[in-house]
């Protein structure tokens, strides 16, 4: 594992919760994450095997989430609600909904592979994104995300390739220059995904 993995797997959850207090704002109609050090620039393969950069999205607002295909509960629990949140806001606001992106990058890229994000994304919306690349491109992205990652060791006796990732678990509204908006609340269902795109998008 090299240096610049081995960094961003041991940064201490404290750096994100820094950089979203770093977000506060005294106007109360200001978006929570107003200021936060959070996002940034990056170069990526998506899911049809093409390369991606995050200027693609430009005027566009970005509804990102950062998980991992194989993971056995929570990030396809998550994915479904952003999902149905979505689709709820599609319906009610469709001009509006059409300028909002869904992307999902992975923590696990060396399982994670194009062929296995094109099947997993489908599951889930279908203008969902699904983002990998190198074990270097993945660190540096979430370093510049504020996303914590850790892959696990795989059971005694088990596959090698049968470990698990822990991850930041959140869901995260970028406006249309990438500026970072809120967190939007996975745990108050389909709706309060779509409660939140309707707060903010224009």
């Amino acid at each position: 594992m090299n240096e610049t993995v081995r960094r961003t797997l041991a940064a201490p959850l404290v750096l994100l919760f820094a950089l979203l207090l770093g977000g506060c704002q005294s106007d109360p109609g200001a978006p929570p994450l107003e200021g936060a050090s959070i996002g940034g620039p990056f170069t990526l393969t998506s899911h049809q095997g093409r390369r991606v950069s995050d200027s693609e999205f430009a005027g566009r607002y970005r509804l990102v989430y950062f998980g991992y295909a194989f993971c056995p509960d929570v990030c396809p629990v998550d994915l479904q609600v952003l999902g149905a949140g979505l689709r709820a806001f599609e319906q009610e606001n469709p001009e509006r909904a059409a300028r909002v992106q869904p992307i999902f990058i992975t923590v696990d890229p060396a399982r994670d592979t194009p062929q296995v994000l094109r099947d997993y994304v489908a599951n889930f919306h279908p203008r969902l994104i699904g983002l990998t690349g190198s074990e270097e491109e993945i660190a540096s992205t979430a370093r510049s995300f504020g996303v914590y990652y850790r892959h696990g060791e795989p059971p005694e006796g088990g596959d090698a390739d049968s470990y698990l990732v822990d991850h930041s678990r959140m869901i995260t509204l970028f406006g249309p220059q990438g500026e970072p908006i809120a967190i939007v609340p996975h745990d108050q269902g389909p709706e309060g995904v779509a409660r939140e795109l309707d707060r903010w998008v224009r």
